[in-house]
């Protein structure tokens, strides 16, 4: 059974930096498409960045793409968001997501959902 953990928000001043990270407890992510996505306090949750299995495809959001990149490491069954140059717009709780289908992930449906990690960047 997946079940997915998030870890590494926090606070981080504005151009900071931070890792988020999502790992299973129970589960092989390695064939599953992953996810991170975000929601601000009144606002709807947006997909941030995505990849496929091994990698093949990946896709970041436009307003952190050359920011943020995404990545997994099926050894250790983690996926990984590493966030640069952080502005205050980035602050919102962000929940990490798998699903065996990379079009259904991408739409925000997928089965498997963290229970999130707050990041705040402050000016």
């Amino acid at each position: 059974q997946i079940r997915l953990v998030e870890s590494g928000g926090g606070s981080a001043p504005v151009g900071g930096s931070l890792r988020l990270s999502c790992t299973s407890s129970g589960g092989d992510l390695s064939m599953y498409s992953l996810g991170w996505f975000r929601q601000a306090p009144g606002k709807d949750r947006v997909r941030v960045a995505a990849v496929s299995p091994n990698s093949r495809s990946t896709t970041h959001r436009s307003d952190v793409k050359g920011r943020f990149e995404i990545f997994r490491d099926d050894a250790t069954n983690t996926l990984y968001l590493l966030m640069n140059d952080l502005k205050p717009e980035d602050t919102a709780t962000y929940y990490c997501s798998a699903d065996q289908t990379f079009g259904r992930l991408m739409t925000g449906m997928g089965d498997y959902w963290g229970q999130g990690t707050q990041v705040t960047v402050s000016s």
